[in-house]
């Protein structure tokens, strides 16, 4: 008995630990944020992706979950990334000939948003009229206080959990009690190999916990629905989740091609006929129901306040229908998908499930992987901590833990618990040796089929481009875009130009050859994409050509990388790129030939990028 009590006095302690990390950030951004409301000028908002102005608006009508929501389009800049997705919240504003800024007094909430379209959900009809009378107008992300709070809640009811399943898992998965495992006889999968067969059969086993855990290129994803699927003979209904939703979109969209039932809580991030099919208000459009229950909340809108009797019968019959449907939907489900936040959506309000399978669990805090557990009997996590980690704009609140997730705490404290998939399918093998050595203890090989794989005969998979000496400086261009270097830019496209020519226009055309560009810096990316853009030479390529920072190239892959690191000073000053997690991304991303740039005599001063380039040296 005491030995429980201390268990759960440990557990308790460390999630306190977490509260308090969460509120440093919590404070830390939503600060940020006001400082940047007010001081931050409109070009520089568009340009971080967080706002569009000018924006013209578009019908506007209550959508399938009776919610008032508007269209809005942007005008301009629509080739600049932007970080509107489904959930956010949102503020309008109106900027007057004096250029002052008026916000307007309301909030609202993405529903879905593309390249240059977005649909908002708005607190009621009215705020439609200010919109309406509103010129200039504009709209721009507003803070998440809602994730948050949802966060603080999940933490309190963990704290707080006392003699049912949400204390056990909390206890097992804190401190040092051990997970549970079910004797069953291991099962076969000819498909996978031996480490995905093993981590499939692990899974299987647990009764409170297993982590996969999946180094790039090694059939994570893959692992994981065979788990899911064989799970699904086992169970009725399973909960999956990841941190984003286009994480979500993309487990979901290969559990439908398994034949899977799968109700998706939440709009999808690439919209598509196939994606759609299965959102839950798709689903609940289509249902035999709804056009009764859509003609009620018609004629609620419609019937004068003063007969509240009427009133009363429809909304009683509007909310029976609403439940009848809800039942269907989640009774023809074999999967319900959602993001950890979204797990929280009143209609999954009161829903447990057997087992809850987090995807990417290495980049979720794991205040967010508490909302759904609190769901859950038992607890898959799959990722890869050695990769991306959660984003936190806190340095404090980074360094005192709350970048240390929950996916980590169980691969430390229950390796029994964890599985290595080591076998990856994407990378020549000299480009994966350094990673595997480095992060992955030497485990992790390549598979025979791209062993050796290569676009030219005689070709040196790995390259760096050494510019130490041809005074290739970095210039500093303000806090949101970090650094810049167009020198070592300008020898990148000129490198990327002679490959393409090596490789022949019309071979990398009928092949779809691609490339990615990655650079650790914004400022670096956004300088790279307009000179593509100028190119001449480039301009027929320009599809197979992506540039991006490290974050945005996670979970993809191209044939041939190049990565500019920027960094070249004399003091040996890397900054983030002393993030190594990051670097293990961007290296990784190659199948067939990586060229990494960089002032070898700056970034070889850290004994990982030391290391590096003596590996590259010998090939």
């Amino acid at each position: 008995m005491n030995k429980i009590n201390t268990s759960t006095l440990c557990a308790q302690t460390s999630l306190q630990q977490q509260q308090l990390l969460l509120r440093m950030e919590y404070e830390y951004e939503k600060e940020e944020f006001q400082r940047l409301t007010q001081t931050m000028g409109i070009g520089r908002k568009i340009k971080r992706g967080q706002c569009w102005y000018p924006i013209s608006t578009g019908r506007s009508y209550y959508n399938s979950l009776n919610q008032f929501v508007i269209e809005i389009e942007r005008k301009e800049d629509k080739d600049i990334e932007h970080a509107f997705e489904y959930g956010k919240p949102v503020c309008f504003f109106t900027q007057d000939a004096g250029n002052q800024i008026k916000y307007l007094p309301f909030t609202a909430q993405v529903s879905y948003a593309d390249d240059e379209r977005m649909v908002v959900i708005l607190p009621g009809a009215s705020a439609r009229i200010e919109l309406e009378g509103a010129h200039q107008l504009g709209v721009q992300l507003y803070f998440d206080e809602t994730s948050y709070r949802t966060m603080f809640e999940a933490l309190a009811d963990v704290i707080r959990a006392k003699g049912n399943r949400l204390a056990a898992l909390r206890d097992i998965m804190l401190d040092n009690q051990l997970p549970a495992e079910r004797q069953i006889f291991p099962q076969r999968f000819p498909w996978l190999n031996s480490t995905q067969e093993e981590a499939v059969n692990k899974v299987l086993r647990a009764k409170d916990v297993a982590v996969v855990h999946g180094p790039p290129g090694t059939g994570k994803t893959t692992t994981l629905v065979e788990a899911i699927y064989e799970t699904l003979h086992r169970e009725n209904q399973v909960l999956v989740c990841a941190q984003s939703n286009a994480a979500v979109d993309w487990i979901a969209e290969k559990l439908v091609d398994r034949g899977v039932a799968v109700l998706r809580i939440g709009n999808p991030s690439r919209v598509n006929d196939k994606m759609l099919s299965f959102t839950y208000e798709r689903r609940f459009e289509s249902h035999p129901l709804y056009s009764e229950l859509w003609s009620i909340r018609k004629a609620i809108r419609e019937t004068s306040r003063k007969r509240h009797e009427r009133i009363s019968e429809l909304k009683d019959r509007a909310t029976q229908i609403e439940i009848q449907i809800n039942e269907d939907l989640f009774s023809q489900a074999r999967v319900v998908a959602s993001t950890l936040v979204s797990s929280n959506h009143r209609v999954l309000s009161g829903r447990k499930f057997s087992t809850l399978f987090i995807d990417e669990a290495a980049q979720a805090l794991e205040a967010a992987c508490w909302i759904a557990i609190r769901k859950a009997e038992r607890v898959v996590l799959a990722g890869d901590h050695c990769q991306l980690p959660p984003t936190i704009k806190c340095i404090d609140a980074a360094r005192g833990g709350l970048s240390n997730t929950l996916m980590e705490k169980i691969v430390t404290g229950k390796p029994q618990s964890v599985s290595l998939l080591k076998v990856q399918y994407r990378m020549h093998q000299a480009i994966m040796h350094f990673p595997s050595h480095w992060f992955y203890s030497g485990e992790v090989y390549a598979a025979p089929q791209v062993h050796n794989r290569s676009i030219l005969d005689y070709d040196t998979p790995l390259v760096w481009l050494d510019t130490s000496g041809q005074d290739f400086q970095e210039e500093f261009v303000g806090d949101s875009y970090g650094r810049i270097n167009k020198s070592e830019a300008n020898l990148l496209l000129t490198e990327l130009e002679n490959y393409i020519k090596r490789i022949g226009a019309k071979r990398m055309l009928d092949e779809r050859i691609d490339f990615g560009i990655i650079s650790p810096y914004k400022a670096q990316v956004q300088y790279l994409r307009n000179e593509i853009k100028r190119s001449r030479f480039l301009r027929p390529f320009k599809a197979a050509i992506t540039v991006h920072t490290v974050d945005g190239f996670q979970g993809q892959e191209r044939d041939v990388i190049f990565i500019s690191l920027v960094r070249a000073n004399d003091d040996g000053q890397i900054g983030f790129l002393s993030d190594l997690r990051r670097m293990n991304v961007a290296i990784t991303r190659a199948r067939m030939k990586l060229v990494i740039l960089g002032d070898a005599s700056t970034l070889t001063k850290h004994k990982f990028y030391r290391e590096l380039f003596e590996y590259i040296k010998l090939l």
